[in-house]
């Protein structure tokens, strides 16, 4: 099967299994950090774990996790399922095994929009008791916020030919979260 066969998801892709890294910095809050909000940095790292004539699998780590909270942060890796037309996060009990398996499937699991974390063109809304969720694509950026009534938050944005640029969270009115924004890796003048 040629190369130009493949699934090819626009916001998230990789030319090879070779992992990505990035710096990603930022800031978080919560309960026991003093101030509002303090700094906070990381290495983000992507890696695909399988390629099939339908898409791919990627892990996305966050690593090197730095800043002065007495208490350090611990970010999940995810793992996301990608078509040519979607991300979706793989939300099992042993992600790794999952993949496996899926990577073996002729098409695509049927998805959940309530786990979709990217579209490749226009807006997606979903509702699931308090949660409010929208994914939209706007030039070359697509954004996926979730809210629940009680202020808990997630936002995720990819950028075409890029990945993942943005990733936040938190939980309650402000009690703990962290938001963290990738490094642009050349400044162009």
């Amino acid at each position: 099967m040629s190369a130009a066969a493949l699934a090819a998801n626009p916001f998230l892709n990789a030319k090879d299994d070779k992992a990505v890294s990035a710096t990603f910095r930022g800031s978080e809050w919560g309960d026991e950090i003093q101030q509002e909000e303090i700094p906070l940095t990381a290495r983000v790292v992507t890696t695909r774990l399988a390629n099939m004539p339908w898409g791919a699998i990627f892990k996305i780590e966050f690593t090197d996790l730095k800043s002065s909270a007495p208490q350090k942060r611990e970010i999940r890796p995810d793992c996301f399922i990608v078509t040519d037309d979607r991300i979706v996060l793989l939300n099992e009990e042993d992600n790794e095994d999952a993949a496996k398996k899926i990577s073996t499937m002729d098409k695509p699991p049927t998805f959940e929009d309530g786990d979709v974390r990217g579209i490749t063109s226009g807006k997606l809304d979903h509702e699931e008791g308090p949660w409010t969720t929208t994914i939209e694509v706007k030039g070359d950026v697509c954004t996926y916020l979730t809210s629940h009534n009680s202020g808990h938050f997630s936002k995720i944005v990819w950028k075409k030919g890029v990945g993942l640029i943005e990733n936040a969270s938190g939980y309650g009115a402000h009690a703990d979260g962290y938001r963290l924004k990738r490094e642009a890796t050349s400044r162009k003048r």
